[in-house]
């Protein structure tokens, strides 16, 4: 084989493999639609027979109310394909994320998923931070809308004078979700380390492991 070929060769299995990377967070559905019925027992999800589906399987009425609201002041209502089955296969899925006044949605990430968010009420110092640690981050207001990079860490907080409201958008039918503080301090990492890592005192770092541990 000459060398000209086989430059070409790997040249096109560079651009082939770049199109699939590119293209793959949830794969392309081979159907209409799949029901998500109960997992089987290797756990992978069924599909409802066709002839049973019926408009009511495409419809959620789940996040008209907010949740209830945690410790920062903030409640998150997950819509995905395991609380809304007519999303299975679909390659996306949503949360309503209320605010009270100054409540706050932590540092996170989605690892799955590229997230839109959409103000529905009130004003929200939104932003991420890029992989060279710098800030994107502005305050927005109703009507407004802010793309986070998948992957990326971001944050919202309610500056306004009233409660908020954002539905977000993503990709994927299961984004996932890292919550930063409580990756770190709450996931069992040696607290040596973390002493090292964030310059603070055994006693500082067993107060927020307890703080941010699992209950």
């Amino acid at each position: 084989m000459c060398r000209t070929m086989l430059y070409n060769m790997v040249v096109l299995f560079v651009i082939l493999l770049n199109s699939y990377v590119a293209r793959a967070s949830d794969p392309d559905p081979v159907q209409d639609f799949c029901i998500a019925t109960t997992e089987s027992a290797n756990h992978a999800k069924q599909c409802k027979n066709s002839s049973l589906v019926t408009v009511e399987d495409f419809v959620y009425a789940g996040i008209k109310v907010p949740g209830k609201f945690g410790p920062t002041g903030l409640s998150g209502v997950s819509v995905n394909s395991n609380v809304f089955p007519g999303l299975n296969t679909l390659g996306m899925s949503l949360v309503r994320a209320d605010f009270e006044v100054g409540g706050v949605n932590v540092p996170h990430l989605h690892p799955r998923a590229t997230e839109i968010a959409f103000v529905l009420e009130g004003t929200i110092y939104s932003g991420f931070v890029d992989t060279n640690n710098k800030v994107f981050a502005k305050v927005i207001e109703k009507g407004e809308v802010m793309v986070f990079p998948r992957g990326l860490v971001h944050f919202q907080m309610n500056v306004g004078d009233t409660p908020a409201t954002i539905l977000g958008s993503f990709d994927s039918q299961n984004p996932g979700s890292q919550r930063i503080p409580a990756a770190i301090f709450g996931s069992g990492i040696k607290e040596k380390l973390l002493e090292k890592a964030f310059g603070l005192s055994s006693k500082e770092i067993s107060k927020l492991k307890k703080k941010l541990s699992p209950h």
